[in-house]
Parts: C-alpha cells; structure tokens; sequence
C-alpha cells in the first residue's frame, strides 16, 4: 500500500492530508486562532460539582468551565484494574468546590459543550504514552506476533528504574524498534513528565501547564510509520522545521520529507480539494451507480444505503449484496475523512442471504482497522441496521468547515413560498381584528411577492375585500424565503 502525507501551510491555517493509493483517506485542519485542546494539561479549579450527574465543572482558564466525570478521576487502587471492573465513587468523596487539581483535555469542546477532561494524564513521544499515575504497560493492538509483544514488554521492564513509578503504553510504531531508541524515548518522557509537575507547583490555577504539539508536529509523532512512502510540504520553514524534529526522533524516513515548490497547489496532486468539497455534502456516489446518504445531527450520524442506478446482472439478491459490500469500503472510508463519531446508524440494504450479512459486517469491520480512531460495531439489528460507535475527540469535518445556514437555521429545509403566503394571510387578519389601520404593506422575499401577484392574486383580492382595507407589496431583496414583515400605515 502507497501513502503520502500532504502538508500545506497557510499563515492562519495548516491542513495535512492522508493519501493512500492515490486516494485521500484523512484531513486534520488546525486554525491559528482555534488549535485543538486534546492533550493539553491545565491546572484547574473545581468550579461546581454535581452529584446527581457524577461529575464536576472544571475552570481551567477557558470561555467555557470543562466537564469532568467521577469515572473519569484517578483515585489510589483503581489505576492498574480493568476500565470494567472499576468501582466508580461517588464524585461527592472525590471533589469539593474550589478544589485545585491537574487534568487533562480527552475531547475538544463539541458544540455547546465544554472540553471532556480526565485526571490520569499521559504523555506521548514517538514511541510511547507515558502514564505517571499507574504501572501498567500495555502494547497497541495492532502489534499482533505474541513474540514481538513480549520483546517490548520485556524491554521496557527492564529499562524502567526499580524506583521510579508510571506506566507505560506501546505505540503501534514501535514494532521492531531497538531497546536503545526506547531508552531514549522514556527519558525524554521523564524529563518532559519532570519539567510539568515543577511548573503545576509554581503556577496557580486555572493555567495552562502543558500544549501538545502543533499540528504538523503531530503529524509526524503519531502519522508517519515506516510504509509512508513521501511527506511533502508546501513551505521551506515548515519543512525545516519537520527535518530538524525528523533528524531528532525519526531519523530513518528523513530522505522521504520533500519540500513541494510547484506553482500548483500541493492538494490539487490528488484532487484534495475536490474531495474535501464532495465530504460536505449528504450523498456519496458509488461507483457501481448506487449511492449513500449521510445525515449529521448532534445525537447520532444516519447512512442509508441506495442502489440508485445499479441494477446488476444476475438478480436481485446478488446486485444488493454488491452494493452493500461496496458500501462498507466507502462508508469507513467517509467517516474518517468526515470524522464522524459518536453513535452511527447504518442502514444498508435489507439482505435476505445470513451469509451475505456476515460478509457484508466483515467487510466492514476490515475497512475499519486501518481507522486510527477506535471503533466498536455491534451485529445488525431486528430492524437491519448496524450500530456502530466511533470515538469522538475533536470536530467533524463540517463543524470545523461549516455552520448553520441562517435562512433555515440548519433544518436543512426551508418553508415553500406558498406557506409563507398563508402565513402571511393569517398575520394580516390578525392585525386587522387588533389594530385600526388604513392600509397594510407587506414586505417579502421575490419568491413569495411573485406568488402573491400570480397564482394567490384571486385570495390577495378576496382578504383586501373581507377587512375593507388596500394591502400593498414590496419586495426585500435581502429577505430569504422565510422572512416577511407586516406593516400597519
């Protein structure tokens, strides 16, 4: 498998796209006035606590307090058991108003909801996540040779001070890295873990005690693994920037870093552009002729499935089947490059085959191990959908790119002309029974001006006649379809 990694740098914006195979697969957006708080360390005060939600608000410095949940603090005995078997306290024995603590960003302000943070904090280098609260090592998932797992278990034992505590999870990346990168990689965290607790004493709360790394760097911590076949970026500082952070910590992919200087926009290689447009729109075509609708809302993310113009060769069975194998390949494929999280209902065609439902759900848990994001999907449903949940930590696509359309306030429909004429009937009979005027003027949009003067011209002369008094009309060009004003004269 080819992947690249397209880096282009504005002064306000910085975008990175993941191409694999010639296809984008990834788009990470980082605006200078709006970076990402995951990661992010603060040192907060308890603003109000809330037993009957578990959980406390959190000033850490923000414009809105941060919400941390009971399950989510660390408290003496918990740090080494299953997430399962954790006895949860009540948030009452935990905290107290005006309490100061140090926690951690886990998800971004959503919404109208502030950051989601924890109190077990964790580091990352390129290598690993440093955990100071806890002596668990855990290795990544997808290293799957048992051997290989065991080798970096037993490394990182070994390496750790008997005196010293933390744990420590494995990144994916450090599949065949030698002990001696490893030793590097911990002291840095310990320095790194060091230089925060030193600065958690001396600052006062709230405060930021510790950013994550720009996005670029990011990039090159958490992205670039041994298959990453180029990396190019579209600005000379940044790019020396990345060799100098390459030449550091990764220094067996620094001949693959370029710096792009062509006249066309490095997005434009692979038609990025094109397909970050296509991500914000509800239908996705398929190739096959099918196509799939998708439908964002702030409790869960709908995708149904259509063969549209696809319309097989054999039978009907068989041309379902195809689509909703094709279906499975784009559905994983969009909500990475939408980042869609969250609950996600999908609703592929009714299949009648138990063997093509399997198929189908296998399809689509294979498309989904290549997802950096965690993902969980249940079986199909009584009802032939398929839940799935995938993580949310920051913003989708069309949250970062897009807001609410103000002429529908993001319904995504807007009443037709010939309502907003009966809306405005009503409105004129109620002023008239109210109000003494000698004549009313109405001002609308085009669209519902032209309809009045045309098909509702015969109801417009039947009201003037029924209150005995001249309406007049004027069109607001500036007006959308919903808007309209009744004025007494």
């Amino acid at each position: 498998m080819s992947r690249e990694i397209l880096i282009n740098v504005t002064p306000r914006e910085t975008r990175v796209a993941v191409v694999e195979n010639g296809v984008l697969q990834d788009i990470f957006i980082e605006r200078a006035h709006k970076r990402g708080l995951v990661g992010n360390i603060y040192y907060g005060r308890v603003s109000r606590v809330l037993p009957g939600m578990q959980a406390a608000f959190v000033d850490i410095g923000l414009e809105r307090t941060a919400f941390l949940h009971a399950s989510d603090i660390l408290t003496v005995g918990n740090g080494d058991e299953p997430e399962e078997k954790k006895a949860v306290e009540p948030i009452t024995t935990l905290l107290r108003d005006g309490q100061e603590l140090l926690v951690q960003v886990v998800k971004d302000p959503l919404g109208s909801k502030g950051a989601r943070l924890t109190t077990q904090i964790s580091v990352a280098s390129r290598y690993l996540v440093f955990m100071p609260n806890t002596t668990h090592i855990g290795v990544s998932q997808r290293i799957e040779d048992p051997a290989e797992r065991q080798r970096l278990k037993d490394i990182i034992k070994e390496l750790s001070p008997p005196a010293a505590s933390g744990g420590y999870i494995i990144r994916t990346m450090t599949e065949g890295v030698s002990a001696d990168d490893l030793r590097a990689d911990m002291e840095f965290l310990h320095k790194l873990w060091t230089s925060i607790e030193e600065r958690a004493r001396s600052e006062q709360a709230p405060a930021v005690i510790h950013e994550d790394l720009p996005l670029v760097m990011r990039t090159m911590r958490d992205l670039v693994e041994v298959e990453v076949e180029k990396v190019r970026i579209d600005s000379r500082e940044t790019h020396q920037r990345v060799l100098q952070f390459a030449q550091k910590f990764i220094p067996q992919i620094v001949e693959r870093i370029e710096h792009y200087p062509g006249e066309r926009p490095i997005f434009d290689l692979y038609s990025v552009e094109d397909e970050i447009q296509k991500a914000l729109e509800r239908k996705v075509q398929l190739k096959s002729g099918g196509y799939l609708m998708f439908d964002q809302t702030e409790a869960l993310t709908t995708v149904d499935v259509n063969t549209g113009a696809f319309v097989g060769h054999r039978n009907l069975e068989e041309t379902i089947f195809k689509t909703n194998l094709e279906a499975a390949q784009t559905i994983a494929r969009q909500l990475r490059l939408r980042n869609l999280g969250g609950i996600i209902i999908i609703d592929f065609i009714d299949m009648t085959d138990l063997d093509h439902r399997r198929q189908v759900l296998r399809a689509l848990g294979k498309a989904l191990e290549r997802d950096h994001v965690k993902t969980h999907i249940s079986e199909v449903s009584a009802l032939g959908l398929v839940e799935m949940t995938r993580k949310r930590t920051r913003e989708s696509l069309e949250h970062v790119l897009c807001e609410p359309c103000p002429a529908c306030q993001g319904r995504g429909s807007l009443k037709t002309a010939e309502t907003v004429c009966y809306e405005i009937f009503r409105e004129i009979l109620r002023e008239a029974r109210q109000f003494e005027a000698q004549r009313f003027l109405v001002m609308a949009s085009q669209e519902v001006v032209g309809l009045l003067l045309d098909e509702e011209t015969t109801g417009l002369a039947e009201l003037e006649e029924f209150i005995g008094k001249p309406i007049r009309l004027q069109v607001e060009t500036q007006y959308t379809q919903e808007q309209y004003d009744v004025v007494l004269t």
